[in-house]
């Protein structure tokens, strides 16, 4: 709330115009002002090539402007919303339909990935076996966050290695393989550390307080990261990390995209293109074998 109220300030105090007389030549003028930015300053970001406020922060500006201007429709003191939804492209879609662009595109942006050397720091620094267990289901399997804390003990597979995800993105069911390494963690866990009483069915419970024995949280879980990156020293290491680091190596190591699809539990292969990259040396490797054998059967038909 406090977020939308500055975003409605900032608007109206750009284009000083009254609610109900914005037309949506005043919502162009305003996206034209966030990218000059302060001053009229040309200072180019290098993360986008673009000047201004960031496309993320003007887009959540229109949301929250969009926002109000529904609110005024349904109180019947606008006929319409003057926030376009989209820009009109010339291309249309299948069956004939007019497609569109957004009013404000951001640029993709991908989580960094964890180098080796700080992934076994950041394992190292972890005190439990349940929170070195959790991890390696992030980096070694590419598990969600949310995945993770809604295991069941009942889906685990140790004898094939592998664990069922009851409620993936979406709702989405799989089943994926896991390091032997992720195993031997929750066998220690489960002798040494989860209580005996536990009431929760999750497979990572809270180990003392008042929610001893209840299932762990996405924010408990988060905590355990940030502690662990503070205790290695690291200036980054998030779950999202983790399981991108994990789907990243997976790549590199010559594991098939639609493997990685499975793994990750993308819907889409265009999900698993969007949010996997390659390292830059994985990629010169590929292109100098290519490069190469171009010029071999070049050669021979010389």
């Amino acid at each position: 709330m406090i977020a939308t109220g500055s975003d409605l300030r900032i608007f109206f105090a750009t284009i000083d115009v009254h609610p109900v007389d914005v037309t949506s030549a005043d919502v162009f003028a305003f996206i034209a002002a966030q990218r000059r930015g302060p001053d009229g300053s040309q200072v180019v970001r290098l993360s986008d090539g673009e000047t201004g406020l960031a496309a993320r922060t003007i887009k959540r500006r229109l949301a929250s402007v969009s926002g109000l201007f529904n609110y005024l429709v349904l109180c019947g003191e606008r006929a319409s919303n003057p926030v376009p939804r989209g820009m009109a492209n010339r291309r249309t879609g299948a069956g004939g339909r007019a497609t569109s662009s957004p009013l404000i595109r951001t640029p993709r942006t991908l989580p960094r990935v964890l180098a080796p050397g700080d992934v076994i720091g950041l394992l190292g620094a972890v005190r439990r076996w349940r929170d070195r267990a959790m991890l390696e289901a992030m980096v070694l399997g590419g598990l969600r966050c949310c995945e993770v804390v809604g295991l069941r003990v009942e889906d685990l597979q140790p004898t094939q290695r592998r664990v069922f995800i009851a409620d993936g993105k979406g709702g989405h069911q799989r089943v994926v393989p896991l390091s032997a390494q992720f195993f031997a963690s929750v066998s220690n866990y489960l002798s040494t550390e989860r209580p005996s009483g536990a009431v929760s069915d999750r497979l990572f419970v809270s180990l003392k307080g008042a929610r001893r024995g209840g299932g762990l949280t996405i924010d408990g879980l988060e905590q355990i990261v940030r502690a662990a990156k503070t205790r290695a020293g690291l200036t980054q290491a998030t779950c999202h990390q983790l399981r991108h680091t994990c789907l990243t190596r997976l790549r590199e190591a010559g594991m098939a995209l639609e493997a990685i699809q499975a793994q990750a539990g993308h819907r889409s292969i265009e999900s698993t293109r969007i949010y996997l990259h390659l390292a830059d040396d994985w990629l010169a490797d590929e292109y100098r074998r290519a490069a190469e054998l171009i010029d071999a059967t070049a050669g021979v038909l010389k």
